[in-house]
């Protein structure tokens, strides 16, 4: 019997690209590798995020669509599941993929739909759960957000399947995320965590981070943390290029 281990792949994409650069799939490749398993991968994407955004839907879609190694379907909740059984849905999957967008209309929409313990189920059947800005912010315990307005604000309702908070975007410039994701740390309000520059993924074997990830040449990850004297501690962590 195939033992799948809980995984999750929690990463920040990249917001500001340079012009005429195109989007690199490197990160969705990586998440369905993570997959157990060499015969065809399920592979679900959840965009509740953006409340399932045709484009955001049509984005990911065009990475997948046509190949043969994978089945891949997408789940709505707007303005009802697309499919009958979502949580069979959901169990039945090799990867969920988390869109990014806003992560406390993500996790009501998720609770209301009673989809907080599903994840769990899933996470322990080794299913792997993977998403980018706020489908990384989910799976931790929380992080900074601008979900209520263009300050940003501390989130601390994910869903704690790993005990740590997570700062995405950690290299954002029209965003002070770097200064705004320590300062929580330093004061309580967010436990130490992980933050991520964009282009960096961290790739978690139950709750502990086995190696953080890049698509970019110099990207970041970090590890942050309360430090005695009321301030912050943060250690770079080197991600492996993909």
């Amino acid at each position: 019997m195939l033992v799948r281990p809980r995984q999750v792949f929690a990463f920040s994409g990249v917001l500001n690209r340079p012009p005429g650069e195109k989007r690199d799939p490197a990160f969705l490749d990586y998440a369905v590798s993570l997959a157990a398993g060499d015969g065809k991968k399920r592979v679900c994407f959840i965009p509740t995020a953006t409340g399932d955004s045709p484009s955001a839907v049509e984005a990911v879609t065009e990475v997948f669509v046509g190949r043969e190694d994978l089945a891949f379907s997408v789940l709505t909740l707007f303005t009802q599941p697309s499919v009958p059984n979502v949580k069979a849905h959901l169990m039945a999957q090799d990867v969920l993929l988390v869109g990014g967008g806003s992560v406390v209309n993500l996790m009501a929409v998720w609770r209301a739909h009673s989809l907080a313990p599903v994840m769990r189920e899933c996470w322990e059947a080794g299913v792997v759960l993977a998403g980018w800005s706020a489908g990384s912010l989910c799976w931790h315990r929380g992080g900074p957000t601008d979900s209520f307005g263009d300050s940003l604000a501390v989130f601390t309702d994910g869903l704690g399947l790993l005990p740590y908070s997570n700062g995405v975007h950690d290299s954002l410039d029209d965003q002070p995320r770097r200064r705004v994701y320590r300062e929580y740390v330093a004061n309580g309000e967010l436990p130490a965590g992980y933050a991520t520059e964009d282009g960096v993924g961290l790739h978690y074997i139950g709750t502990e981070l086995h190696e953080a990830v890049a698509m970019r040449d110099g990207a970041q990850a970090w590890w942050v943390e309360p430090s005695p004297d009321g301030g912050y501690r943060d250690e770079p962590i080197p991600p492996r290029r993909l």
